[in-house]
């Protein structure tokens, strides 16, 4: 097992990574209060998971909530469904809300989590590649809009991450690349060397090999905890994090949701902001072509899907949180391993990042 730590002062967190956590009651024990439990989780993933958790959690009085999966559900209806279940029971103000599965159970049950009684304890058990490298880290809990993905939500901090590796071996195929594309993120942000191990181990990632797995979801935890250790309500730096997001999540917002995955549409977002570097003249031609290809070896899109305008881009990006005094700011890059944060750009430049986008090579 690998154990970090996000330091928040009074806020601060373990994150646990390993094989069977999901049995490990040493790790629970010190993070529920009261004794009261609510497992938050999906239709996909309780058949999977939910009765290994439930045996490790007998010492407490536990309840279960079950979802349907899909981004589509990432809603307010959903989000008030768990409140209902939470007031239904009821829970006391001590009870810890458990958010078993991928990212949308993780930023659905964080926000809940985070407005029930002004606030309860939770813990994030993430299941698949992105919740564990990315989403259950750093307090980011929220639901989606229809004009705007994870435009209502809150900060607010899990008491842990007990990332069970073994969840992985379920994952399907397409669930792992859209982790991946997050994985690479890091290595473009602020992390030159991880950048480098990935060109030399992406097809032991893409083949499941389990130490570099591990690898791979230690050395991202490690990165996005320095970032959001030094600033976590995104004040600055940390909006590098969002790499790739902003034309990502104007993809996902126009296709519908649960279309295209989060990290795939991340990966064509992080090919387009590399893209906009290099017309920006920061990023060199041959840096952008190894962004290009380490994400199609991943098996990736580097493209947004056919269709989408350069008006209805726009719009959706206009929506982005990231938007301050009526500029889009952008997540763009100097170098790999070097991100930067920009809103003042030509708009030229990014409508002809956008046409290039579209019209391919």
């Amino acid at each position: 097992m690998r154990a970090l730590s996000v330091e928040l002062g009074a806020r601060s967190y373990p994150i646990y990574i390993g094989p069977d956590l999901l049995s490990a009651h040493e790790l629970f024990k010190p993070h529920i209060c009261g004794r009261q439990v609510l497992v938050v989780t999906n239709d996909t993933v309780a058949p999977l998971y939910l009765d290994r958790l439930l045996a490790t959690l007998q010492p407490w009085q536990t309840h279960t909530k079950i979802l349907p999966d899909g981004e589509s559900f990432k809603t307010i209806e959903t989000w008030s469904s768990i409140l209902d279940a939470l007031i239904g029971v009821p829970c006391a103000r001590d009870t810890t809300l458990i958010a078993l599965g991928g990212g949308v159970i993780g930023d659905i049950s964080g926000f809940a989590a985070a407005c029930y009684q002004r606030g309860i304890g939770y813990i994030q058990a993430p299941t698949t590649l992105l919740a564990q490298v990315d989403s259950s880290v750093g307090g980011k809990t929220a639901v989606n809009h229809v004009l705007g993905k994870n435009i209502i939500g809150a900060f607010y901090q899990p008491s842990a991450v007990i990332a069970d590796t073994r969840t992985l071996e379920t994952l399907d195929d397409r669930e792992l690349r859209a982790g991946i594309a997050e994985v690479i993120k890091y290595g473009l942000i602020c992390d030159y060397e991880f950048f480098a191990w990935l060109e030399e181990n992406m097809p032991a990632l893409v083949g499941r090999d389990s130490d570099a797995l591990t690898y791979a979801i230690e050395r991202s935890c490690q990165n996005k905890s320095e970032v959001v250790g030094a600033d976590e309500r995104e004040l600055g730096r940390r909006a590098i994090l969002n790499l790739g997001h902003t034309f990502g999540h104007a993809i996902e917002t126009s296709v519908g949701y649960g279309e295209w995955l989060h990290g795939e549409a991340v990966a064509a977002g992080m090919v387009m902001a590399a893209a906009m570097s290099q017309r920006l003249g920061e990023l060199t031609d041959a840096d952008c072509e190894r962004i290009e290809r380490l994400i199609g070896r991943a098996g990736l899109p580097t493209r947004p899907p056919v269709g989408l305008d350069d008006d209805t881009f726009l719009q959706r990006m206009a929506v982005d949180k990231k938007v301050r005094g009526g500029r889009i700011r952008l997540v763009l890059l100097r170098a790999i391993g070097d991100a930067y944060i920009n809103d003042d750009y030509p708009d030229t430049v990014l409508e002809q990042t956008l046409r290039q986008a579209r019209s391919g090579p």
